[in-house]
């Protein structure tokens, strides 16, 4: 009788010691997958900026009276962009990013969401005005 109970205490120390690995392997798998997911929204919602960046540095290096139409993906979830003098920004879900564009001469402050088409252009005095 006292090696029946001994072997299924043995078995129970057994079973506890695989649970407490198995957690501790899935406790980091998660991690991992979401810290690729954290990476893969990075570096998409870093894609946009840059395409917003590279119209505006277009129309901006065009003559006056230039303009160009670009349309923001929606399928990034939620962002914002914000065009100031030198510099456009970019916040979605509690993140930033930036970009800086030493020429650009803007009118005033933009705010571009998501999902919306926007017109650039360059006016005759060479600022740029997005509508």
């Amino acid at each position: 009788m006292d090696n029946k109970g001994f072997i299924s205490i043995e078995y129970l120390f057994s079973i506890f010691v695989i649970l407490l690995i198995v957690i501790s392997v899935l406790f980091l798998s998660q991690s991992a997958i979401e810290s690729t997911f954290n990476i893969e929204d990075s570096v998409s919602h870093r894609v946009i900026l840059d395409n917003v960046a590279n119209e505006i540095s277009q129309v901006n290096s065009n003559g006056n009276g230039f303009s160009k139409e670009i349309s923001l993906p929606s399928d990034g979830g939620y962002y914002e962009i914000t065009v100031e003098n030198k510099k456009l920004t970019i916040e979605y879900a509690n993140k930033k990013g930036e970009t800086l564009l030493p020429l650009l001469n803007v009118d005033s402050k933009y705010k571009l969401y998501g999902g919306n088409s926007y017109l650039i252009s360059k006016t005759d005095e060479g600022k740029i005005v997005i509508s």
